[in-house]
């Protein structure tokens, strides 16, 4: 467990899966991540890669291999090594390894880094290659915030708030989580979408096409709000466990497959791609 810590923030994040379990703001003290009720939905925060979403048949196509890969990919059961920290940042890596190249067969170290700089915090996704042919990955966040902020608090009091005022559509997803190819309108206020305990009975919703690169959770009652801002992501999913405290603000490069489209991983939609030698980073930011 690395602990982070300035005068906004304290920061908590497990090795495994690299995974931040708390957001704590200090001036507010308001603990904003989900706190992992397993009888509900057993995660806080996880980092999904080599895939996002589920595979058809969870099986991998790899140059005319197939591979056993489940929903999400295999980073966030995975034991990640510290490879360094102080008070406000933290270094997790995962290398490839005999059990990675078993489902995955690339090598590469794929890392998560956090640093804290002032009220925000800043979640960087790096992968170094160390593999002579170019890498075929997805890899996203999936951190749940407590919503409502405060005891007494109905969850319909509050609302996403998206940085511009544009009409939102969202790709429909079947009762396996695959793409569907039809698309919905989601009704919004201005840029307000209120959070109801039915909004997500069907799946999460992804936007593809987003304009805006922030979103933040208010409520009508209070000025407490966190936000996550994804300048490097394209694609954006929200979702939450119906009837649970709690929502999903998850920044994505890459996605589940459509139905009856089971394509090699280098066909894949929005699928990312590194040559030998090269290094991706892509950041989010949660603020308070």
């Amino acid at each position: 467990m690395a602990i982070l810590e300035n005068d906004f923030l304290r920061v908590e994040i497990n090795a495994k899966g690299a995974q931040l379990t708390s957001v704590f703001n200090k001036e507010t003290q308001t603990e904003h991540m989900w706190q992992a009720d397993a009888s509900i939905w057993p995660w806080h925060a996880p980092n999904l890669f080599p895939v996002v979403g589920g595979l058809i048949n969870d099986e991998l196509l790899v140059d005319g291999q197939t591979y056993h890969m489940s929903r999400h990919g295999f980073a966030r059961q995975s034991e990640f090594v510290l490879l360094e920290s102080d008070d406000v940042h933290a270094v997790y890596s995962l290398p490839n390894s005999e059990t990675t190249l078993k489902v995955y067969p690339y090598k590469f170290d794929f890392q998560v880094l956090y640093n804290l700089i002032d009220n925000a915090l800043r979640l960087t996704y790096k992968l170094i290659s160390h593999d002579k042919k170019t890498i075929y990955f997805s890899v996203g966040g999936h951190p749940a915030f407590r919503v409502p902020f405060n005891a007494g608090e109905k969850y319909e009091d509050y609302y996403l708030e998206f940085e511009t005022g544009e009409k939102l559509e969202t790709y429909s997803l079947s009762t396996d989580g695959f793409f569907t190819g039809e698309t919905h309108p989601v009704p919004t206020s201005h840029n307000r979408l209120y959070l109801t305990r039915d909004l997500f009975k069907a799946d999460a919703l992804v936007f593809k096409n987003l304009k805006s690169r922030e979103v933040c959770i208010k409520s009508d009652n209070h000025d407490k709000s966190i936000s996550v801002e994804f300048p490097h992501f394209n694609y954006l999913g929200i979702w939450a466990k119906p009837g649970a405290d709690f929502v999903c603000i998850e920044p994505w490069l890459g996605c589940a497959d459509s139905v009856d489209k089971h394509v090699d991983i280098s066909q894949k939609e929005e699928i990312q791609q590194l040559k030998p030698g090269h290094v991706f980073e892509a950041a989010f930011f949660i603020s308070v």
